[in-house]
């Protein structure tokens, strides 16, 4: 088939294309970057927190009148924890992940020298007189967990002890100390260089912090062996899989009998603080899932509609051809390759335009470069829509029999 003559019309004619070709340009700009922002959210929500969500829940007490014995009161409520049926494992804690609040110090460095060393800006700091790897179901890689000997108590309101070991990720691992195969014994100084010395004595695979950072920063936590005599309480507590709802309500009734000077302020999941925390990325997600398929919606309709037109406009026009001699084939193809050179031609100025929307996305919102994937995969998509939409039309011009020449002459 000669391009030239569809081209010919086509320029006869300029509006109803030009506008068919900036419809599919401004669909593929926001639809590719749409596609890429809705994985780059949902991929965001579903990063492992490194712990056994589904069995590990938090609970938290408040005094409502001066506790007198804040370490016998830990003591006591976490032996009677430990004494339900169905616990594994349990611990105070400062923190949950992804618990959207907690505690964090910064810059981490690994030198006393200004400016010589990599560092973390900022670090999420789990501390605990217990074993958080047991009771988060953490996985180790290097080195140990915490011995009896490593564990401090700190008093805020009468010290700030500190101590001198610490347990970190994977992640941050690779942040401080880029080149090293093993960073057990390496130091640390966390809050600068003018902070106390800290040992690495051993690495976990990943522990998300309470706030699910963007990026690898998700993953840089430290864990310190500190006894916190803090009144306010947050006990971790991991069960028996299958058993964590009924668990976690005897606990529940046992830590309340345990002491008439606290209030309970909630109990929870991992697995509903990473719902919580995630939640507007779920949100975002589903709305630009909507926005999708609402413009490739009113695209496809743009195509449907303008082929008709032209269907209607050219009724005389096929008519003619098929009475000398033209096949439905030859009719379905002519507006099969008219809709072809439109969609190209939109496709190439959305490619343009879908760059120059993910260069303002990656300033404004940090999100990384679009992957040529993308692009290529919304091309394909955009000429199998186009392609579609106007089969019917086309597919209906093709029907038109040779007698109409005649009745429309």
């Amino acid at each position: 088939m000669e391009i030239r003559p569809i081209l010919s019309a086509m320029l006869r004619n300029k509006t109803a294309p030009l506008l068919i070709a900036a419809q599919v340009a401004l669909t593929l700009a926001i639809v590719c970057n749409a596609l890429y922002i809705i994985q780059d959210r949902l991929a965001t929500a579903a990063r492992p927190s490194g712990a056994d969500e589904a069995n590990v829940s938090e609970i938290r007490f408040y005094p409502h009148r001066a506790i007198a014995d804040v370490r016998g009161m830990q003591l006591r409520d976490l032996e009677a924890i430990r004494a339900v049926p169905g616990v594994v494992a349990a611990a105070w804690t400062n923190q949950i992940p992804l618990g959207r609040s907690g505690w964090s110090v910064g810059p981490v460095v690994t030198s006393t020298e200004q400016g010589e060393s990599p560092l973390a800006t900022s670090v999420a700091q789990y501390f605990t007189p217990d074993s958080i790897i047991d009771t988060f179901g953490l996985t180790l890689v290097d080195g140990r967990d915490f011995q009896p000997g490593d564990y401090i108590e700190s008093d805020p309101a009468k010290d700030r002890n500190a101590p001198s070991v610490a347990i970190i990720t994977q992640a941050m691992a690779r942040q401080l100390w880029p080149d090293e195969a093993s960073v057990l014994g390496k130091t640390m100084y966390l809050g600068g260089p003018d902070s106390p010395p800290v040992e690495v004595i051993g690495v976990v695979e990943r522990l998300q912090t309470p706030w699910g950072n963007l990026g690898e920063a998700a993953e840089y936590s430290l864990i310190l062996p500190v006894r916190y005599l803090d009144p306010f309480t947050r006990y971790s507590v991991r069960t028996e899989p299958g058993k964590h709802g009924q668990v976690m309500a005897e606990v529940e009734k046992v830590l309340l009998a345990n002491s008439s000077d606290r209030v309970l302020l909630g109990r929870r999941t991992l697995a509903e603080a990473r719902d919580q925390r995630y939640a507007g990325e779920r949100l975002m997600a589903g709305l630009l899932i909507a926005v999708t398929v609402f413009l490739l919606l009113i695209t496809a309709s743009g195509i449907v509609g303008m082929a008709s037109l032209w269907v209607n406009q050219r009724r005389k026009q096929i008519g003619v051809r098929r009475a000398i001699g033209a096949r439905k084939a030859d009719i379905l193809r002519y507006f099969l390759v008219e809709n072809l050179m439109i969609t190209t031609a939109g496709i190439a100025a959305g490619i343009a335009l879908a760059v120059a929307l993910n260069n303002v996305l990656v300033a404004e919102l940090d999100l990384p470069r679009l992957p040529v994937a993308y692009l290529g995969a919304t091309m394909v998509a955009m000429w199998v829509l186009g392609l579609l939409a106007v089969l019917g039309p086309a597919w209906r011009a093709a029907a038109v029999p040779p007698a109409i020449a005649t009745r429309t002459a």
